[in-house]
């Protein structure tokens, strides 16, 4: 797994930007151009690959920040490309690269991202949207129903309560709701760039939880000397290391094939739960403050986890079939 010198700087200005801001978005848009990654030149952006997007989303993870990449950089400005309509690109996209948030609906009630959970009869929407990343606060609204893609007016979003508090989710209801057709949307397509780029996010909150526990394992002191210095804490902390190590691999390659990114879904979203449940161990009751960020990666780990589909229902997709 080797990046570019392009790829090393961007990591490089966003960790930076991130450590001097409390919040970053509006520069992360200005400065870096994050929200135009993905965008084609031709529509006002730059043009990169799923591989700069993770690389962004490796680094926020880091440090759990509250931006609308996920849901807007990603999940919308993919959306929109993904109709192949250069009339709607040309509208919507220089929006998107700006910095404007979008968001797409799909998901219901219970959490399945399979099908669309709301439904379209002429130039109306119906249904409701749950897990709607920023669907709350988004200026660009996008509804899957069926095969096609709706930009959508006249919704009523709400903010919903997570254990993931950092993670913005929001219901959406649609009440005959004034939709425009975009075009038709592969929403596995769709899936799979998001289930890869929040892998890279998983990887990196689980390498900062680890860095983390290391530090505090130098500090804390038992009978005389830091517990880092237990040979069994070395041979635990060295596994968390191979597993941290071995997620990033995973969600780097996930661009490469829908089963490597169902791949990187199962494996990074336990590699996170695993790293985030040791790190609450080994820092002992501390840990289970509120002070202490620890909570926050648990939180984010099992939050992650069930986002676009349950680690199990990806595993599904992983198994070789029986004939």
């Amino acid at each position: 797994m080797t990046f570019t010198a392009e790829q090393e700087a961007l990591r490089d200005s966003v960790r930076k930007l991130l450590e001097r801001e409390a919040d970053p978005w509006p520069d992360l848009c200005e400065q870096i151009g994050v929200a135009a990654l993905a965008v084609p030149e031709r529509f006002g952006g730059l043009g990169a690959g799923t591989a700069e997007l993770q690389v962004v989303a490796e680094e926020l993870g880091r440090v759990l920040a509250d931006v609308p990449f996920l849901g807007s950089a990603v999940l919308a400005v993919h959306a929109v490309l993904a109709t192949g309509d250069d009339e709607t690109c040309a509208r919507l996209l220089p929006r998107l690269a700006e910095g404007t948030v979008g968001a797409v609906a799909w998901a219901d009630a219970e959490g399945q991202w399979g099908d669309p959970a709301c439904r379209a009869s002429g130039s109306t929407v119906d249904g409701e949207a749950h897990y709607v990343l920023n669907g709350d606060e988004a200026e660009i609204l996008l509804v899957v129903a069926g095969g096609s893609l709706y930009e959508v007016s006249g919704h009523r979003a709400v903010r919903t309560p997570a254990m993931d508090e950092i993670r913005r989710l929001a219901r959406v209801t649609f009440d005959h709701a004034p939709a425009r057709l975009l075009g038709p949307v592969d929403l596995a397509a769709l899936r799979d760039v998001a289930c890869a780029v929040l892998a890279a996010e998983q990887a990196g909150a689980a390498a900062r939880a680890l860095e983390l526990t290391v530090e505090y394992s130098k500090q804390r002191h038992q009978f005389g000397r830091p517990i880092g210095g237990v040979q069994a804490l070395k041979h635990r902390m060295a596994d968390l290391h191979v597993l941290v190590e071995t997620a990033r691999s995973a969600a780097y390659a996930a661009p490469e094939s829908s089963r490597l990114a169902a791949v990187a879904k199962v494996y990074c979203s336990e590699a996170l739960a695993t790293v985030a449940g040791e790190m609450i161990q080994l820092h002992g009751g501390i840990a289970i403050t509120w002070e202490h960020p620890a909570h926050r990666y648990f939180k984010r780990a099992h939050g992650a986890a069930q986002l676009f589909g349950a680690p199990g229902e990806h595993l599904e997709r992983v198994r070789p079939t029986v004939s």
